[in-house]
């Protein structure tokens, strides 16, 4: 697998200082924390003997494309259970999903919403005996273990760290390796009330925009502004509604000026393409990446 080496921004805003961790650049495809959240499994299936990968996703899933492009890198094949009709084979992610060998089977929604069913992993086995099976967004223990090292020498002095809340599988693996005077806050992007009991974390529910893969005029307006400001572009799913919140935060004096604060930049980019083919978005900048 990539080596991982840590690339941080430093932000100033509303007085504020503001430490980035550039997950986004540890690979254009195993971006952010899929990196992470492959590795050990990666490791298991090769241990097991298992010549493919087989795991879950929409049809504009990152971590569809970064398993097929980490598969390729390990030689192992990959097959993507996808959900929804494969009329839409030709958006961005499925066509490099394709690009990186990965065979794309598509399931209706309903028959996808058994993808944790112990029936459905059995028949998906004797479908594909020799495939190690990864859960829809690595969220496993293994994927667990391989985010409880996103956090490194360069960021454990921050007091605060934030990151984006889906599967959770990131945050709790970041919630294992916190130093006892840090907190972790994931900020959710999904339509419901996520809760936590692990300690030292918190789970913030307002900032989701109407749920996953939605946006308001708000949401846009700021990943504009952002991007225009700092040269760091933003997903639409996670990243622009994990730094919009934070940015909320501060703007309301609600952090604390004195503790050091992080924000985890997951990656997602690959996604934007279709995402603005699907909504008809048309950006109005082209972001020029700072990674200093």
């Amino acid at each position: 697998m990539i080596q991982y080496k840590p690339i941080i921004n430093h932000l100033h805003y509303n007085g504020y200082s503001i430490t980035v961790l550039r997950l986004d650049l540890i690979h254009t495809e195993i971006s952010g924390n899929k990196w992470f959240k492959l590795k050990y499994n990666l490791e298991q299936a090769k241990l097991e003997k298992k010549d493919s990968i087989l795991t879950f996703g929409g049809a504009f899933s990152n971590h569809i494309v970064a398993t097929a492009a980490a598969c390729k890198l390990a030689n192992l094949k990959s097959i993507g259970i996808i959900r929804g009709e494969s009329t839409s084979t030709n958006n961005p992610t499925l066509a490099a999903a394709r690009k990186h060998g990965m065979d794309l089977q598509f399931v209706s929604r309903e028959e996808y919403r058994k993808k944790t069913a112990p029936e459905f992993i059995e028949l998906l086995q004797q479908l594909f005996p020799n495939s190690y099976i990864i859960p829809e967004g690595g969220d496993n223990e293994l994927g667990q273990k391989g985010c409880k090292e996103i956090l490194t020498t360069e960021t454990n002095n921050c007091d605060i760290i934030f990151c984006a809340y889906g599967t959770g599988t990131t945050f709790k693996g970041i919630a294992q390796s916190l130093l006892p005077f840090q907190s972790l806050y994931g900020i959710n992007v999904l339509n419901f009330e996520a809760t936590t009991t692990l300690p030292n974390t918190a789970l913030i529910n307002d900032y989701h925009f109407g749920s996953y893969a939605k946006h308001t005029a708000q949401l846009l307006e700021f990943k504009e502004w952002f991007e225009s400001h700092f040269h760091i572009p933003l997903d639409y799913v996670y990243t622009a509604k994990l730094f919009f919140g934070v940015f909320d935060l501060i703007k309301h004096h609600k952090l604390d000026k004195t503790k050091e604060i992080l924000i985890i930049h997951s990656g997602g980019l690959q996604g934007n393409q279709g995402y603005e083919n699907r909504y008809n978005l048309k950006p109005i900048r082209q972001v020029n990446d700072a990674q200093g």
